[in-house]
């Protein structure tokens, strides 16, 4: 895969699947352009003196202002990878509005924002690789996790829609959609799971490289579950 001389956005690039995918294209050539809401997060990054990393501090990815000024630093782009995101799990008798339009904004309204500055900056095409999750698949499995299966399951549908309003551009558009990743933060969380047959972050790394490759000459409007064993 050969991303020399290409200009990628990955959101959501200081976490764990994030660092994955970053250092993925790095290894590839690419150059790759990061915002960040707290600047913290640059300062831990592996990456953080990198030549060909670029971060944006500042940035609210739920605000259409914020994100517009973001894509204006990052030139024509190749690619446009949205990983941030967010995960609450509560039965709906606990959740509240307030609770369920957070989950929309942290996890719709940034691919949406994200999607559409993209395409604005792909006028001779590229790629674009969203986060859906398992749940949005199988909403059944969502069960407990309404406002959060509720939002990736939206993500998934703009995907697809976006997927062929774009595709007479070149721009294929994918999203991947994760089980429970192999996390230090989700082993904290669930310590008596199964580890062993959670997706692993640098396996899930190589399938959105790849679909953000030029190597991936076909595949749009595709939802890839990345499921492990699980």
């Amino acid at each position: 895969m050969d991303f020399a001389a290409r200009d990628v956005v990955v959101t959501g690039g200081t976490g764990a699947l994030g660092t994955a995918v970053v250092a993925a294209l790095l290894d590839q050539g690419a150059t790759c352009h990061i915002p960040v809401f707290d600047p913290a997060e640059k300062a831990r990054a592996a990456f953080a003196d990198h030549a060909n990393v670029a971060f944006t501090d500042a940035v609210d990815l739920a605000d259409e202002a914020q994100v517009e000024a973001f894509y204006a630093t990052t030139g024509t782009l190749w690619a446009s990878i949205h990983i941030a995101g967010g995960f609450a799990m509560a039965p709906i008798t606990e959740t509240s509005l307030a609770d369920f339009q957070a989950q929309l904004d942290l996890n719709l309204t940034t691919a949406f924002l994200c999607c559409r500055e993209a395409v604005r900056r792909q006028p001779t095409g590229g790629r674009i690789v969203n986060v859906a999750a398992r749940p949005a698949l199988e909403p059944r499995t969502g069960a407990g996790m309404v406002a959060y299966t509720a939002s990736k399951a939206a993500v998934a549908a703009l995907t697809q829609a976006l997927a062929e309003e774009v595709a007479g551009k070149d721009i294929w558009v994918n999203a991947i959609a994760p089980s429970i990743l192999d996390t230090p933060a989700n082993r904290a969380a669930m310590p008596n799971a199964d580890h062993a047959g959670w997706p692993k972050v640098a396996a899930v790394a190589e399938t959105i490289v790849f679909l953000a490759s030029p190597q991936n000459a076909t595949t749009r409007g595709a939802l890839v579950p990345v499921y492990g064993r699980t």
